[in-house]
């Protein structure tokens, strides 16, 4: 695969980081801090600004700042760098791979602009009702940059899921043949 081929689906890295740098401004800017400012489909959705300065589920939160900064914004830097470097060395994933690869970084970079220069943490503001489902009535406040590493990460195992399902039947069409 040429440098172009893996290049390309970066783009939708930059687009992750985009929207959810512009999404997060407009939220900063115009919703205090705690305040619910929309609400959609009978509070299905609501636009909630809240500040995390942990990880999903504020998991993490009572850990000191060092130890937050090292193991929530260093460690996760390194990953992600090394993710890159890997996608760009090897041709293991397939295109849709390469896609889904990409809009995780996307996602991993949104929330570590934030982790870097937004003190108070990560802005997340998408807040929808979960119905009680695992005793929960709201899911945990979240931003785009969450959505995309999901969204992607799902996709992402999902054709590692299907591709290795397919390994036995190809291994059983070249052992018939021989």
């Amino acid at each position: 695969m040429n440098l172009k081929n893996k290049l390309i689906p970066f783009s939708i890295t930059f687009f992750v980081i985009l929207v959810d740098q512009i999404t997060k401004y407009i939220v900063v800017k115009t919703v205090p801090l705690f305040v619910i400012k929309f609400s959609f489909f009978d509070e299905f959705l609501r636009i909630v600004h809240v500040r995390n300065k942990a990880i999903a589920f504020s998991i993490g939160s009572g850990l000191p700042d060092d130890v937050r900064t090292i193991a929530f914004s260093i460690f996760p830097l390194i990953i992600l760098i090394l993710l890159i470097i890997y996608i760009f060395r090897t041709n293991e994933f397939t295109i849709p791979q390469r896609w889904f690869l990409s809009g995780i970084i996307g996602g991993g970079f949104g929330n570590l602009i934030d982790r870097f220069f937004r003190p108070d943490g990560v802005v997340d503001f998408i807040d929808v009702k979960f119905f009680g489902i695992f005793g929960l009535e709201r899911w945990p406040t979240f931003n785009v940059a969450d959505s995309a590493i999901v969204v992607c990460g799902i996709l992402l195992f999902a054709s590692l899921f299907f591709k290795s399902k397919k390994s036995p039947e190809t291994m059983d069409s070249v052992t018939s043949t021989e």
